[in-house]
This record gives C-alpha cells, structure tokens and sequence, in this order.
C-alpha cells in the first residue's frame, strides 16, 4: 500500500498524482484497482451522496462511517479523510482527537481546508503523528461562494502564504482549489510537497476530481473545471425503467432466475400439504 513518502517522491520523479473521492466500498474498489494514487473521501458526500446544501452539514459520524467503507476496500491506494467542519474549526482543541479517530477507521492521513488558526492545528495533528493534507483557494467548508479565488495579485499572494505555512506546519501535500493556473503554478515551483489540483490547471503535481463528477451520477450541478469521463446517469435511469416494465409485465424472474426444487422433493412436499 502507498505510504506518505511514495506520494511525496512523486513531485520528485516527475510522476503526476492521482486522485479522486469515494465514500463507498464498491466506487473505492474500481478506484483501487484502476492505480489511483489517493482515495479521497470528501466531505462532498454531504452533496453527491447525502443531497444535503453544504458540505458543514456533515459530521464526525458521517466521515467516520465512510471512512470505514472506503478504507475496507484500497490495498493499494493511499486513502485521506476530509475533517469535517465540526472536527476542527469550532474547537481546534478537538482537531487531533477526531483526526485520531478518523485513523481508527481506517485512513492514512486527514485533510484540513484553511482557516484562521489552520497552521496551528495542522502543526498540532502531525506533531500527533498523523499525516495532514492541506488545502487552499477556495474553501468549501468556509466559502461565501464558490467563485474562483486568488483573482489579483494581493489575493493570490495570500493564497501563496497559505500553501507555505501549511508546508511548514508539516502538510505532506496542499490541494488548490479553484485559483488561476499561474499562480497554482507559482505554489507548485515554491512548495517541496506535491500539491493537487481542482480548478487550478495544469501546471499542479496531482489532480483531483469527484467522481460522481467524473461518471455523471451527479445532475444537480457541473463545475466548470470538472470533466465527465462518462455519462451513467441516462444508463442507470434506462436500467431501472427497463426493471419496473419486466417486473410489471411479468417478464422478471423468469425461470433463469428461479430456483426449483428436486421432482422427488415436489412429491414429498405435495404429499405433506394435500
């Protein structure tokens, strides 16, 4: 299985990071077995699997559950946990329990969105010995809006010192979200660790995407930097509608799908209940 140093060795070799969110075991075992490299499981559950408005609205419960399933089924990828909101921005003095529990369940390392006290609590979880992503741009967790961050020059600076103090709290890795390409590229040639991109073009050491994005199991919005790889929604919906007509017509099961009892054990039964 990948460990922190593999991913690290990455940015170092060259080699592009690959990474994409689950919260279930069947999603994270087609992930696993395809070689990607990070198993995300994002708090965008509460979006794409809860059909809930914001990601705060999803707790420790929640992302311990689907940490659980999701780590059940990577033998090879590294998976990371998103810390919710309440695990670490209402009391930072809770930040490494929940993180320690998150690891419990079966993650590798946890994820953490900037806020104001974010370089301090990240120092505080890897001086814990657990592994910490970071993440800057935009902030779902915190975000006014989801526009695109970093648009000027004294907005993108800030952004800039962010991914730096995270690198210098001990975050193996920094996601950037949704900021122009020029200045990921700029946190991407300062920062020793890889950084990971969402909307923040090519010039990142990894990329990340939702993967109900990805497979277009998630109609109620498409972010403009996510590309749909495949269209299961229609293919799901055809599936189903053909179900309920065999079903109501009488077609499903057939006898294919049936099972029978042996003709000796029919004479048996019919004697008993005659």
């Amino acid at each position: 299985m990948k460990n922190v140093a593999d991913i690290v060795a990455q940015k170092s070799k060259g080699r592009r990071i690959t990474v994409l969110t689950a919260y279930d075991y069947p999603i994270a075992s087609f992930l696993d077995e395809a070689g990607i490299d990070i198993i995300l499981v994002g708090d965008s559950l509460a979006n794409v699997v809860l059909g809930l408005k914001s990601t705060t609205e999803v707790g420790m419960k929640e992302m311990l559950y689907h940490t659980g399933a999701v780590a059940r089924a990577a033998k090879n990828s590294f998976v990371v946990a998103d810390m919710p909101f309440e695990a670490y921005q209402l009391e930072g003095r809770l930040a490494v329990g929940n993180a320690q529990q998150l690891m419990e369940a079966g993650a590798k390392a946890v994820k953490i969105e900037w806020f104001e006290d974010c370089a301090d609590v990240a120092s505080a979880i890897v001086r814990a010995g657990i592994p910490v992503m970071g993440h800057v741009g935009l902030t779902p967790q915190t975000a006014q809006d989801m526009k695109v961050k970093a648009k000027d020059a004294p907005s993108a600076r800030a952004v800039i010192d962010q991914a730096l103090a995270l690198e210098e709290s001990g975050c193996f890795s920094v996601v950037l979200e949704c900021i122009p390409q020029e200045v990921a590229e700029v946190i991407t040639r300062q920062l020793k660790v890889p950084t990971i991109g969402i909307g923040a073009g090519p010039h990142c050491d990894g990329q990340v995407l939702v993967v109900h994005d990805l497979l277009g199991l998630f109609s109620r919005y498409q972010p403009k930097f996510s590309k749909k790889y495949a269209d299961l929604g229609p293919r799901i919906l055809e599936a189903v509608r053909t179900y309920k007509k065999e079903v109501t017509e009488g077609v499903f099961p057939d006898d294919a799908h049936s099972f029978h009892l042996p003709p000796d054990e029919i004479k048996k039964l019919r004697s008993l209940i005659e």
